[in-house]
């Protein structure tokens, strides 16, 4: 199997190209800060391709990046506490999934934009949520954590505001951040399934965006320590920022030429 077997009949070679590269300054954020990933590959991407498409490709990356990390999050996570917050995104990752599997592309990528920035105003806020625990609040979090993966794979933001606000471990916060991320990614793995949203393309192509996106997030990782944490978070919000404006449906006669 050659490279542009890999590729979806509907992406032309210089998109997928684009796509890879977008992949790997994402990956490198990824690896780098832990965040960003998500809000910077979602609205570039869904500017070459389907939002469909790179949505259930990202899920496919991601999933399989993350997924050596769960056995480790099992053992350090408060799994109770956990299975709380999944209960919400139980009920979010579907409600997301419909809408993606429904909605036209472009009102799609419009919602996924504004999304993207509001999560990043989220972010740069520095918001922690400091209350007390209460079960009602963490299925909501976790079902507007799960709504945003299911219709675009930016679930982060709401869950890591909340978890490293509470007065617990970093390293319990992390692992309840992992664990929960990886039955979110289930959930959006059966449900994207489920509506066909995971097709042979978007497997095929995550064999040549994947690889790429893996070099971005072990290059992200070898920075760590050796630049500033705060300046590269400054970076990324710049490129989530920029991913949204590049990414409007309204530039594509400027950017994309139609």
């Amino acid at each position: 199997m050659i490279l542009p077997d890999l590729i979806p009949p509907e992406v032309s070679v210089n998109a997928a190209i684009a796509i890879c590269t977008i992949a790997f300054i994402s990956g490198t954020a990824r690896g780098f800060s832990g965040f960003g990933s998500a809000l910077i590959f979602m609205p570039l991407a869904s500017s070459m391709a389907a939002p469909r498409l790179v949505a259930a490709l990202l899920l496919i990356i991601d999933f399989v990046a993350a997924a050596p990390l769960i056995p480790n999050a099992w053992k350090r996570a408060d799994r109770k506490a956990t299975a709380v917050m999944v209960f919400g995104a139980l009920i979010g990752v579907p409600i997301g999934t419909y809408f993606l599997s429904r909605l036209d592309p472009v009102t799609t990528r419009w919602i996924i934009s504004a999304f993207v920035f509001a999560l990043l105003l989220l972010l740069v806020s520095g918001w922690r949520y400091r209350g007390g625990d209460h079960a009602a609040l963490s299925i909501g979090i976790g079902g507007l954590s799960g709504f945003c993966s299911g219709l675009a794979q930016t679930g982060g933001p709401p869950i890591v505001g909340y978890w490293l606000g509470r007065p617990i471990p970093s390293v319990i916060a992390r692992a309840n951040i992992l664990l929960f991320f990886g039955a979110s990614d289930f959930f959006s793995a059966v449900s994207y399934a489920t509506t066909g949203l995971i097709t042979a393309e978007s497997i095929k192509f995550s064999l040549m965006v994947g690889p790429v996106y893996g070099i971005g997030v072990a290059f992200g990782a070898s920075l760590f320590g050796k630049a500033s944490e705060s300046v590269f978070r400054s970076i990324c919000y710049v490129l989530i920022a920029a991913a949204v404006v590049v990414g409007l449906p309204m530039l594509d006669g400027v950017l994309r030429g139609r």
